[in-house]
Formats: structure tokens, C-alpha cells, sequence
């Protein structure tokens, strides 16, 4: 298995916001941390990985650290790098960005669309705290719930000593909300037609015991009351499919949703 974390870097706020974090989640990993930057010519300077090196010195860390300046476009560059990561951390640029950190953006979208390996993007516009309190939030789809999202949210948490709240969509039923239609939460026994949240957490409550969890139950779709969830949460996971469309790799509407309007990190997990 890949050992190792892999962030991108180009200089810009959104990446030192990332690397940050990454440096972070590498030492609570145990594991080292390669930064990754995608040069657009041969001859261009190192200084954007020199910067990177000194701002991760002057914190003090004893997370081994390597640098790899890789000539071409970012996207290629980071799909590639990707292949021997554990995990993949990006910035992401703030609302308020230009048009470099918007490409930035739209850089970060393309690799996690068609990435084989987690990707978390690390929003823009505020440094993320070390030591922020909070819930670790899984967007879980009870019509087809995937190992690999389930465990990365477990494992996550366990890291952390955070609570894991799973929060997932139903149907509305006759009596099942109030007049202001307000979400059901905490019902252990929802199910959308296949097994109950109860049946799929099982296995992963046996075998991650120290994690606290909470269902909430939600009416329609999770995207937004996953954003919302963000509010108060250290880490956001949901999960991608690996399938194909006819016009290629593309995130679907949840995963997009919580990408554009989580204030905290958001870590997307591929499956088949």
C-alpha cells in the first residue's frame, strides 16, 4: 500500500493552506510528505518547493519531507504523482480569488474527478486550525453505501478522537417532518429500501469501538445539509464513483454541492 502524502503546490494562499494541513495529517499518519510541483517549463525556477520547504522548516516538524518539481501540465503532473500516494491534498482558492486561483480551482475539480486515490481539498480564504474541535461528517448513500468511504470516515476519526456524524438522505414520508419541514435526525432504523444505517455502521463500529457516532437523517438530497454540517465539523468525506460517463470522469451533484460550499476540508473518496 502507497505510504506516503502528496500535495500539490503552486505558491499560491490556497496551497499553503494546504500544505499546512498535509504536514498535519502526515504526522498523524506517520508517514512522509511529498510536495509536488507542476512546472509549465524546464527552465522555470525552484522557488515555489524553496518556499514551501521553508515554511514547513520554520513550523518545526519531524515529518521527512520530499520535493518534486515535474515539468507539464498541472492536472497530468498530479494524476501521476497520485499513483504512489496514500492520500492527495489540494488548495483550493477563496471566493474572493482572481483568475489564476480560479484555474487553481477548476485544476483541483479535474484531479479529483479522475483521481484513483483520496483526494482532500483544503478551502481557501482562512487558515485551517490544528486543533479545531469538531465532528468528522460522512455523506453516506444508503442505496449503495462503499467499504472504502465508510473506513476512510472511521479511520478518520479515530485519528482525530472526534465524533463521526453520518448523515444521509431519505424520502420524506406523510408524517415524517414537521410544518416547517425540518430534517429527522438520529434515527438508527432509517433505511431508503435496502439495509438500515444500523446494518451497514455495524462491522465499523465493531471494529473502530473508541468512535462515538451519530446518524442524522435527512429529507431529499444530502448535498446541502452536508455543507451545512461543515459548519461545525473538522472533515467533510463523501464519495466518488470510478464509473465512466459518455463525457468522461465528472463528480455527481452531492460531491459537487459539498466541494463549492464546505468552510472545512473535504476529503473525496473514489470507488467502483
Amino acid at each position: 500500500m502507497p505510504r506516503t502524502i502528496t500535495v500539490g503546490v503552486d505558491g499560491s494562499p490556497g496551497s499553503r493552506i494546504a500544505t499546512d494541513w498535509a504536514v498535519r495529517e502526515a504526522r498523524r499518519r506517520d508517514v512522509p510528505l511529498r510536495l509536488v510541483h507542476a512546472a509549465r517549463q524546464r527552465t522555470e525556477p525552484d522557488r515555489v518547493l524553496s518556499e514551501a520547504e521553508a515554511r514547513i522548516a520554520r513550523r518545526g516538524t519531524d515529518v521527512r519531507i520530499d520535493s518534486d518539481r515535474v515539468p507539464g501540465a498541472p492536472v497530468s503532473v498530479l494524476l501521476t504523482a497520485a499513483g504512489d500516494a496514500e492520500l492527495v491534498v489540494l488548495g483550493s482558492p477563496s471566493s474572493a480569488a482572481g483568475v489564476a486561483s480560479r484555474l487553481a480551482g477548476s485544476v483541483a475539480l479535474a484531479v479529483i474527478a479522475r483521481c484513483r486515490r483520496p483526494v482532500v481539498l483544503v478551502p481557501g480564504g482562512r487558515r485551517q486550525d490544528e486543533h479545531r474541535p469538531g465532528d468528522v461528517v460522512l455523506g453516506l448513500d444508503l442505496t449503495d453505501p462503499h467499504d472504502a468511504v465508510i473506513e476512510f470516515a472511521f479511520d478518520a476519526a479515530s485519528r482525530r478522537a472526534a465524533r463521526l456524524r453520518v448523515v444521509h438522505g431519505r424520502h420524506a414520508e406523510p408524517d415524517a417532518h414537521d410544518a416547517g419541514g425540518a430534517a429527522d435526525a438520529g434515527r438508527s432504523g432509517a433505511t431508503t429500501g435496502g439495509r438500515t444505517l444500523s446494518e451497514v455502521l455495524r462491522p465499523w463500529r465493531e471494529r473502530f469501538p473508541g468512535v462515538e457516532v451519530a446518524e442524522q437523517a435527512v429529507i431529499g438530497t444530502a448535498g446541502r445539509h452536508l455543507a451545512e454540517a461543515s459548519g461545525d465539523a473538522s472533515l467533510v468525506v463523501v464519495g466518488r464513483t470510478r464509473r465512466r460517463g459518455p463525457a468522461g470522469a465528472a463528480l455527481g451533484p452531492v460531491t459537487q454541492a459539498v466541494l463549492e460550499h464546505s468552510s472545512v476540508p473535504v476529503a473525496v473518496i473514489p470507488h467502483v
